[in-house]
């Protein structure tokens, strides 16, 4: 097979369940299949065991394609590199980044493997840690497949990438919600502020309002009324209470529509996505 006309299969991988849209080869490649598997994480082990279990029975069917995947903010950590205008070359942005990332995890930073946006002196820049095993099985696993990888991408850059056109104002708050975890990036006049990456430990709506008012308070200044971008296509009813001082902007915005395999609600969330007023 041409290495250039793979059927293609991209892939959104989460403790619990696991996303995937086979795409037929050709110049406008065609959705040939979808499917979302869930299932439940195994205790005493890596929290990526039973999705790779169920990854392998996906790549057996789909071998020989090229592969593009989302993971799951579970398996990611971030930190926001702010600006530093005396930090120019690759290795000094690196080094930063890694100092930073031992800044905030220690000692756990040795077993990750960092990934670094586009640096700016003047806005600063994320970087994102995955575990190094985790890599290297999905690498292994690939290429026993005969498969070929071209992204694997975190999921809060994937929507920041996707939508940042429609992200407006001086302050962004952009808040990613999958089952289980929030993951909430913000800018102040385009420079990185924080990321925040945190377990749902009650429900989803009262924790997104629990971590956005703590942001505004380490921040210092509060609006009358605060606007924060929301995805959470698991979340689809999701709503805050207008007293709370905070508007949800939802995306998808613009003409960006939601990719084929990122996750989406099974069920109706309605319940469980209210914030008591």
């Amino acid at each position: 097979m041409s290495r250039l006309w793979r059927d293609r299969i991209q892939i959104f991988l989460a403790p619990g369940r696991l996303d995937w849209v086979l795409l037929k080869r050709g110049f406008k490649p065609v959705q040939i299949a979808k499917s979302t598997v869930f299932f439940e994480p195994v205790a005493d082990v890596p929290i990526w065991n039973a999705a790779m279990q169920q990854l392998e029975k996906v790549l057996i069917e789909a071998a020989g394609t090229e592969v593009s995947m989302i993971l799951s903010n579970h398996f990611l950590r971030y930190a926001a590199l702010p600006p530093q205008n005396e930090i120019t070359t690759p290795e000094e942005v690196k080094s930063y980044a890694e100092f930073r990332m031992r800044e905030v995890y220690a000692e756990r930073v040795d077993s990750w493997v960092i990934s670094i946006s586009d640096w700016s002196p003047i806005d600063g820049a994320v970087c994102a840690a995955m575990p190094r095993d985790l890599i290297t099985q999905l690498e292994q696993m690939v290429s026993r497949h005969d498969c070929k990888i071209k992204i694997i991408e975190p999921y809060l850059a994937s929507v920041y990438d996707r939508w940042q056109a429609q992200l407006k104002g001086d302050k962004i708050y952009l808040a990613v919600i999958e089952s289980g975890r929030i993951c909430i990036a913000i800018t102040h006049h385009g420079k990185w502020q924080n990321i925040r990456n945190q377990r749902i430990l009650h429900n989803a709506a009262d924790d997104l309002l629990a971590a956005l008012d703590q942001e505004v308070i380490w921040s210092g200044t509060k609006e009358t009324m605060e606007f924060v971008y929301l995805f959470a296509p698991e979340h689809p009813e999701m709503t805050l209470p207008q007293e709370s001082g905070w508007c949800i902007i939802s995306l998808p915005a613009g003409k960006m529509p939601v990719l084929a395999h990122y996750p989406s609600a099974p069920t109706d969330h309605s319940e469980l996505n209210q914030c008591p007023v």
